[in-house]
């Protein structure tokens, strides 16, 4: 074995310590308000303020799992014990996070269906104001989040030409889904799904107050289970698919096949995977009959930016 060199399997996104100081922000905003509002409700007598407490504790703790997810996947990222990095550690927590996000969703729904058939007395003076400052809260979390965006990373690649590795790095940037922070998206996601909630709430309450539309409110509470619903299905598909290694690009696993077997040779096995935010990893074995080592494969794969971690094995005929 020759030409063997120590390198760091680091993938994690270009704004990951940006994203997780805003996260932590959030979170404390999140607790805050959770804090006043239980605190408040209890001694001013009002059930609605701490039912909003408790709320904005399901919505502090959800934010709280994402802060947690970057911190543990920064301090761990050059960990020897995990393989490829934690650059996954974000779509883990993302999913966690979609999954509890459907779970809201139902016990909303099923709260709605109930009023439908019981409808409750309404205290509007109450409800209102609250409503608005849900909102308020909501909007500047959403604000504290997006802080912009962009991915770079670190390429290593892993050469066997039978029994001989080559290793070297690059430096190049990733665009669209393969980039996406899922861990931030969720967060994002608890946030839109919390204001847009909060918004329906609140046009469900006035015109129900002018109207007399008691049952406007189930029914716009009906509205918003199925919209974060929606977008709760959404991001599980999509960090589900990255937690099992699913292809995230075949149109790209297409041109990897293509480049290879332009010359004759053959394309025996190919394995392309989401490693982090604006990572991809492959591993790919050729079959040939020429004298080409790996290197001269790994050459040929250079115009695939996206590419952050390689390992190429060649079988001569």
């Amino acid at each position: 074995m020759s030409g063997t060199a120590e390198h760091r399997h680091s993938f994690l996104g270009e704004t990951h310590q940006r994203s997780e100081a805003a996260s932590w922000r959030v979170v404390w905003l999140c607790a805050i308000m959770m804090v006043l509002e239980i605190g408040g409700g209890l001694w001013f007598g009002s059930i609605a303020l701490v039912a909003d407490g408790l709320h904005m504790s399901t919505h502090a703790g959800a934010l709280l799992l994402a802060a947690l997810a970057y911190s543990f996947a920064r301090k761990h990222e050059n960990d020897p014990r995990f393989s490829f990095g934690t650059g996954k550690m974000g779509d883990l927590a993302g999913f966690t996070s979609a999954i509890i996000l459907a779970m809201i969703a139902l016990l909303i729904a099923y709260e709605a269906i109930g009023r439908f058939f019981e409808p409750q007395k309404i205290d509007f003076t109450a409800a209102i104001p609250i409503a608005c400052l849900g909102l308020a809260v909501n909007i500047a979390s959403a604000w504290l989040l997006s802080g912009g965006a962009g991915h770079h990373h670190h390429h290593h690649g892993h050469d066997h030409d039978d029994h001989d590795d080559d290793h070297d790095h690059d430096h190049d940037h990733s665009h669209g889904a393969h980039g996406r922070d899922n861990n931030m998206r969720a967060a994002i996601v608890h946030v839109m799904a919390d204001a847009a909630v909060s918004v329906l709430v609140i046009i469900g309450l006035v015109l129900a107050k002018i109207f007399g539309w008691l049952w406007l409110d189930p029914l716009v509470g009906l509205v918003g289970a199925v919209v974060i619903a929606s977008w709760a299905l959404g991001l599980i598909r999509d960090t589900g698919a990255i937690l099992l290694d699913m292809t995230p690009d075949s149109a790209m696993a297409d041109a990897l096949r293509n480049t290879i077997e332009e010359e004759g040779d053959e394309l025996v096995d190919l394995h392309l995977w989401r490693l982090g935010p604006g990572h991809l990893g492959v591993i790919l074995s050729v079959g040939t009959s020429q004298g080409r080592s790996a290197a001269y494969y790994r050459d040929k794969l250079s115009e695939f930016p996206r590419v952050s971690h390689l390992t190429v094995e060649v079988h001569h005929s």
